[in-house]
């Protein structure tokens, strides 16, 4: 039989890195909701199997990925896909590219770092659809261009261009703020 005081406290503990994964995901606040809540929906059905895992938090991080990848393939009419292209991006080429902060351990640079957080959120949910999937995908779900493509029935071409085109993007978008940081 399922424990709610116990299921309430594994809710607690994990409920910011489902939404956080929808939402980077889906970029809608509502949609990562319905998300999230339908991931602890499952969990509670599998509950006798996630009570005490030490990877029930990959569990549920895989089930609202999913969730979300379902979600967007019912949406994909919504998308604007590029035809295949040859893509003269590199793995290599990106490097150079991504946003990255400092860190010092210290609460200064603690709070600097959670707004930089969230301006990197911020402009992830500004990009177009198929780009902020293809780069939550690569970055923080860490899935590699070929999984990404096969995840999203779409060439190796478009995942490199989505990835490399959102990361022009986010390198436009937080230019200004870096520069106001003087990072």
């Amino acid at each position: 039989m399922n424990d709610p005081v116990q299921f309430e406290t594994f809710l607690a503990n994990y409920q910011d890195m489902v939404y956080a994964t929808a939402f980077r995901l889906l970029g809608r606040e509502a949609e990562a909701e319905d998300i999230a809540q339908e991931t602890f929906v499952r969990a509670w059905n599998h509950w006798q199997e996630l009570a005490g895992s030490p990877t029930a938090g990959g569990w549920l991080k895989t089930v609202a990925r999913n969730l979300c990848l379902n979600h967007l393939e019912r949406y994909r009419a919504r998308w604007k896909f590029f035809t295949d292209l040859k893509s003269a991006d590199s793995d290599d080429d990106d490097a150079g590219l991504e946003a990255t902060f400092g860190s010092e351990s210290t609460v200064d640079s603690d709070l600097l770092n959670r707004d930089q957080r969230r301006v990197l959120e911020e402009a992830l949910g500004k990009l177009p659809q198929d780009q902020r999937v293809a780069l939550v995908l690569y970055h923080y779900e860490d899935l590699d261009y070929t999984e990404i493509a096969a995840r999203l029935r779409v060439s190796l071409g478009k995942v490199k261009t989505d990835i490399h085109r959102a990361r022009l993007a986010l390198q436009k978008r937080l230019q200004p703020c870096r520069e106001q940081l003087g990072i």
